[in-house]
């Protein structure tokens, strides 16, 4: 089974990008120790990044072909973007929307996600072990599924 782990704008500046809301860790950490516990699993898992919305629909796209889901971190786009929304709702591919701070407990228009209807489910608050939860729940869920 193959998964993608997608990642939006902003977030290859991990770990240097105002730490103290998304901490220290990278991208590439992120990568590491997803692949760690994917491998154990029998999982492969896909990453990539784009600061570029046309990017990330495109790839998107792609996963419908051979990916079972997608962990989704849209970065700002999650307050912005309804082709990125109507993207996840053609794909007909579960999609798990996971956020490294609470959006919740920030300022007013992070509260607001065009995505989260069409997604499963979203995780936030838990730094970058929010994508680790998100493929935990994303498994949970396609093995419910079937």
């Amino acid at each position: 089974m193959k998964l993608l782990i997608l990642s939006g704008p902003n977030l290859n500046l991990l770990g240097t990008r105002e730490p103290e809301i998304y901490g220290s860790e990278t991208l590439e950490d992120v990568e590491r120790f997803l692949r760690e516990a994917a491998s154990s699993q029998g999982i492969e898992l896909d990453f990539f990044q784009s600061n570029s919305e046309g990017a990330l629909i495109d790839a998107l796209h792609a996963a419908r072909k051979d990916c079972a889901g997608v962990v989704f971190n849209p970065g700002a786009y999650t307050h912005t973007s309804i082709a990125l929304r109507d993207a996840i709702s053609a794909i007909q591919i579960p999609v798990v929307e996971v956020h490294l701070s609470n959006v919740h407990a920030r300022e007013e228009f992070r509260k607001r996600s065009y995505l989260a209807p069409v997604c499963i489910g979203t995780i936030s608050g838990f730094g970058t072990t929010s994508y680790r939860l998100g493929v935990d729940a994303l498994l949970d869920y396609l093995k419910r599924r079937h």
